[in-house]
């Protein structure tokens, strides 16, 4: 019976469907108890739906490559569903062209502060040159933040881990903190979220609020331009301090 059992699984687990599927239900799994606990932060779909891959992957003892080989076609709809998030920011281009110049202050500030936490908490915590480049564009999207950090001497992969982290600590916190420093306007906790939280904090704030979600999407994509330009100018400076 156990035999025949292992046989199925080697056959399912061949199948470029089981694993997009298990994404699929893992993910709808999430969205479904994230909104029945009364959308706490703190099970925010993404995370919840990725600790139940990783519980599966491990529990079935089945390789990464393997894995993302079935779930690659989640992998390429990332990029129509970033192109996407251009729709709502669309709706909000006649306020956009009134608050580009806070909109560039809070840009440079915001990215600069990000870099330099992130590389200040490592360094504080006795990480290593080559951690503290790896966390520095943890505020970048995923494919930024590693191309970021291979190129100036960091670990791409621990790169991944930072971002990931970062999102999803965001997500949690930042609503609080935005209620607490009595930041009302969409706009800007929109702002604000992209800013730290990139993509997770954009799917957050989209749930909440479509302006906030639109303007979280714009510092998302201008943070990542912003991170891979100002990251050798801020390594050159420190380096010269």
């Amino acid at each position: 019976m156990k035999h025949s059992l292992f046989e199925v699984w080697v056959f399912l687990a061949s199948s470029p469907l089981l694993w997009l599927t298990v994404t699929l239900l893992a993910y709808f799994g999430a969205t479904w108890l994230y909104r029945r606990c009364g959308a706490t932060p703190f099970l925010i779909p993404v995370m919840t739906a990725t600790v139940a891959i990783i519980a599966v992957l491990l529990l079935t003892d089945t390789p990464y490559p393997t894995y993302f080989e079935g779930a690659k076609f989640v992998h390429f709809l990332i990029g129509p569903a970033t192109v996407a998030l251009a729709v709502p920011l669309y709706s909000q281009w006649e306020r956009l062209k009134r608050m580009w110049l806070p909109i560039s202050v809070a840009l440079v500030v915001g990215s600069v502060t990000a870099i330099l936490s992130g590389m200040g908490i490592a360094w504080a915590l006795g990480g290593s040159p080559e951690t503290v480049l790896s966390l520095a564009p943890r505020s970048a999207t995923m494919p930024i933040a590693m191309a970021v950090a291979e190129r100036i001497g960091g670990l791409p992969s621990l790169a991944a881990v930072g971002v990931a982290v970062t999102g999803v600590g965001g997500a949690i916190v930042a609503r609080g903190l935005l209620n607490l420093s009595r930041i009302d306007d969409p706009a800007v906790r929109g702002f604000a979220v992209g800013i730290t939280a990139h993509a997770v904090g954009t799917a957050r704030a989209l749930q909440v609020n479509e302006t906030a979600g639109a303007f979280s999407a714009l510092a998302m994509g201008l943070n990542g331009i912003a991170t891979a330009l100002l990251m050798p100018l801020i390594l050159k400076l420190l380096h010269w301090l």
